[in-house]
């Protein structure tokens, strides 16, 4: 395992996606079990993505954990999907860790509401009366945080959960991820917590596996922090580690070797 410091943002690079996931789950278990024995509940948010498989599946292994002291809340959804459609988020969640785990409850962001705008407001107070203790997360490859695209992202956005509409790099990553058959069936609009929302949470974790992801891991850590690349955001939290493997670092080779004769 290799380690760079990108201003705040504590950055660990494993071998494989599994060790990558691996490392993750075991940090993030000890997390919950120390904030466990300090208070009565954990709020966690998590991240729907294939990015995140091997990061869930080590989690839910992870032993020694009251999960029913522990709500559970995801980071977007698509508007407008039938319910129970195998790419809503909730659905993949559930299929992964929700229904693997005795959560106290899952809250889950209402893809059909009648009145999304009503649904922003809900899953928001949601979220005031849960204070989140942990962010599980990854970027995508245009460098988004959940579903804040470069074209919506907002750093100082004064609400927690807003309606956007998904731009094409985002609908194209869909695609590619097996997710839809073309990029037209691809829902145009989605709820997604906010940049300050995902940012509110004392720890973020965020794992990163994956060649297509090269790029935005490369912005992430030597662009300027602006909302052109939401993720380089994550540069200012206090306490956010970054987990790569050895494709998705791909592009940071001047930037390890550079640490590396800092370090000597």
């Amino acid at each position: 395992m290799r380690e760079l410091l990108a201003d705040k943002l504590k950055t660990r690079i494993y071998d494989n996606r599994e060790e990558l996931g691996a490392a993750a789950a075991h940090l993030v278990a000890a997390n919950i079990r120390k904030l466990l024995s300090e208070k009565e509940e954990v709020n966690i948010i998590f991240a729907a993505a294939a990015s995140q498989n091997e990061f869930l599946a080590a989690l839910i292994k992870e032993e020694g954990i009251d999960w029913t002291r522990v709500n559970a809340f995801h980071m977007d959804e698509y508007i407008g999907l039938p319910a129970g459609a195998s790419q809503l988020f909730g659905v993949f969640l559930d299929e992964r860790i929700f229904l693997k785990l005795p959560f106290k409850k899952v809250y889950y962001v209402n893809g059909q509401a009648a009145n999304p705008e009503a649904e922003c407001e809900r899953y928001g107070q949601l979220l005031a009366a849960h204070p989140v203790d942990i962010t599980c997360m990854g970027i995508g490859e245009n460098a988004h945080l959940a579903f804040n695209d470069p074209h919506v992202a907002d750093f100082n956005d004064a609400k927690a959960v807003k309606i956007v509409d998904l731009d094409e790099p985002c609908k194209v990553q869909q695609v590619r991820e097996g997710c839809f058959d073309s990029v037209d069936l691809v829902p145009p609009i989605a709820f997604t917590l906010t940049i300050p929302a995902l940012l509110e949470a004392p720890s973020i974790y965020c794992m990163v596996p994956g060649a297509a992801k090269a790029n935005a891991v490369y912005h992430t850590i030597n662009s300027d922090i602006t909302e052109k690349y939401p993720s380089t955001i994550l540069r200012t939290h206090p306490n956010a580690i970054l987990f790569l493997e050895q494709q998705s670092a791909a592009k940071l080779g001047m930037e390890l070797e550079m640490q590396t004769v800092n370090t000597k």
